[in-house]
């Protein structure tokens, strides 16, 4: 029994200490050091595991489950980035805006247009945009750039694209609401472009250790490719001379590097005003938050949701409310 003890107790501080290598992602880049952006991937099974370990330390009774409970409040926060709950705000919304990977526009465009347009946003933003996003009570629009676009009820008074590496593609436009100009940045990072078939677990060991080969191989590569796209994407931010929606598919996950530098110095939309889980993605049988709206202090969050009643893509639609200040 001891040496099970024993064993538990060398397992569950190896786990706190993986959970806590996802802080290094918010200062070491892919290019330096890309592993630690697969703990961002594995932290939701760590956790799972963290929380199970520690009901075994506290069932047994024992004084380091004390210990453990606090490693595990001090990650209160990256885990509120997956799971979340904040109370309802009194204030009354002003702008509302929704994103979503419409993936090549597969569930039909008239569908699509029609599941946006029921959110009834100011601003609808999409990625792997494929075909005409002209929608009926939306005047203004950005067409211009591959795989990504914009429909706003508001004027559109300049836009510029962003990336100039991968198969992502961003974008930002000013957008003068009610007198009052916002930068809205869209981002489509650059896709893993996984072949399900060869990601899916079989019960061949060998032929499973050739699929983490072939998991690695995109992986690796693909976050150095968005360690370049987030330095395009962070001039728009850091060079706005207005309050900024950063908005989108970051193909990342919380706590990964690209969420860390995309989203510094902005606010987490679902972290300020999202309950439940953020899971975005619904391809794979585990949970994946891919999808994102950050923003400046001026524009403070109400209200956020990811609608899991539609699908339209292999993401849900992202819809929240703000207050614009």
């Amino acid at each position: 029994m001891k040496v099970l003890r024993f064993t538990l107790l060398v397992i569950h501080f190896m786990v706190i200490v993986l959970l806590w290598g996802t802080v290094l992602n918010s200062i070491i880049p892919p290019k330096v050091f890309p592993y630690a952006n697969l703990l961002s991937l594995a932290f939701p099974f760590l956790m799972i595991l963290n929380v199970a370990l520690l009901l075994v330390w506290i069932v047994l009774r024992k004084k380091r489950a004390l210990l453990f409970l606090v490693f595990t409040l001090f990650l209160f926060n990256p885990i509120r980035r997956w799971v979340n709950y904040s109370g309802e705000h009194a204030e009354k919304p002003n702008l509302k805006v929704v994103t979503a990977n419409i993936h090549s526009d597969l569930a039909g465009m008239e569908k699509i247009h029609q599941t946006l347009k029921s959110y009834t946003p100011d601003i609808i933003i999409v990625q792997e945009y494929r075909d005409d996003l002209d929608i009926a009570g939306y005047p203004y629009y950005i067409k211009d750039y591959e795989i990504v676009a914009l429909a706003s009820k508001h004027k559109i008074i300049d836009h510029e694209k962003l990336t100039k590496t991968g198969n992502g593609n961003s974008f930002y436009a000013d957008i003068d609401v009610n007198g009052r100009i916002i930068r809205v940045v869209n981002v489509y990072m650059n896709p893993f472009s996984f072949e399900k078939e060869k990601v899916k677990p079989v019960e061949d060991l060998e032929k499973n250790k050739g699929k983490v080969r072939y998991i690695l191989k995109r992986l690796i590569p693909t976050f150095k490719i968005h360690q370049q796209e987030v330095d395009y994407i962070r001039t728009a931010i850091d060079d706005s001379p207005y309050p900024v929606i950063l908005a989108g598919d970051f193909n990342a996950v919380p706590n990964s590097y690209e969420y860390y530098h995309l989203g510094k110095g902005l606010t987490d939309a679902f972290v300020a005003a999202g309950n439940g889980s953020g899971t975005s993605f619904h391809d794979y049988k585990f949970p994946i938050r891919l999808d994102y709206i950050f923003t400046s202090t001026e524009i403070k969050a109400l209200t956020y949701r990811v609608d899991r009643s539609v699908k339209i893509s292999d993401h849900f639609p992202v819809i929240a409310e703000f207050k614009l200040n």
